[in-house]
């Protein structure tokens, strides 16, 4: 984690639980347009690209899928169209089209691969 985001973000992680690791990763890479690095530790899980921003990973814990709780917003910047586009042929579900949430920009919130409802979020409609 960079020096920046430990001093300046509160969200510094997230754990995305997931039923099929390979499945979830080319998802994530598809839909996020970035890496999803395969890791091996005591359960297998996959790093999403982040480089000196906030970080998280998908996890192969299939008990811990749950369609409601926390909601985590993946930054999209300028192609969420394009995002949005590439959920469903990748094996997840839009629940809300691209939106607008007034000065924050738009999102779009969706099931992924897994069952996991997380946000797509852009500064603006792209």
């Amino acid at each position: 984690m960079s020096e920046f985001n430990s001093q300046k973000n509160r969200v510094v992680w997230c754990d995305i639980p997931v039923a099929n690791l390979d499945r979830a990763i080319a998802f994530y890479q598809a839909v996020l347009n970035c890496r999803v690095d395969r890791e091996v530790g005591e359960t297998p899980f996959g790093v999403i690209e982040h480089h000196e921003g906030n970080g998280g990973c998908l996890i192969e814990e299939k008990e811990e899928i749950a369609a409601g709780g926390v909601l985590v917003y993946f930054n999209v910047k300028g192609r969420i169209r394009d995002a949005v586009g590439k959920v469903v042929p990748h094996g997840g579900s839009v629940l809300h089209d691209v939106h607008s949430i007034g000065p924050h920009g738009v999102r779009a919130v969706i099931l992924d691969s897994e069952g996991n409802r997380v946000a797509l979020h852009s500064e603006f409609d792209g």
